[in-house]
């Protein structure tokens, strides 16, 4: 499709920025780090409500986190 718009995300390089393992970071939010390791790799979509979860775990803003590409 021609202008489909693809949800992005920058969770490794916030999650590095904070020294946190992808385990860590799902201990965080109560996720499994395969869950982390999915959204970081763009294989799954988090929901809203852990997209915000992991906003505050990260001290960051949606719009710092996610975007459409």
């Amino acid at each position: 499709m021609e202008n489909e718009l693809l949800f992005r995300n920058r969770l490794k390089v916030a999650r590095a920025e904070k020294n946190l393992s992808q385990g860590e970071l799902a201990k965080l939010v109560g996720v499994s780090r395969q869950t982390i390791s999915s959204i970081e790799t763009g294989q799954f979509n988090p929901t809203a409500k852990l997209a915000l979860l992991l906003c505050i775990a990260l001290d960051k803003k949606f719009e710092e986190l996610f975007y459409f590409e």
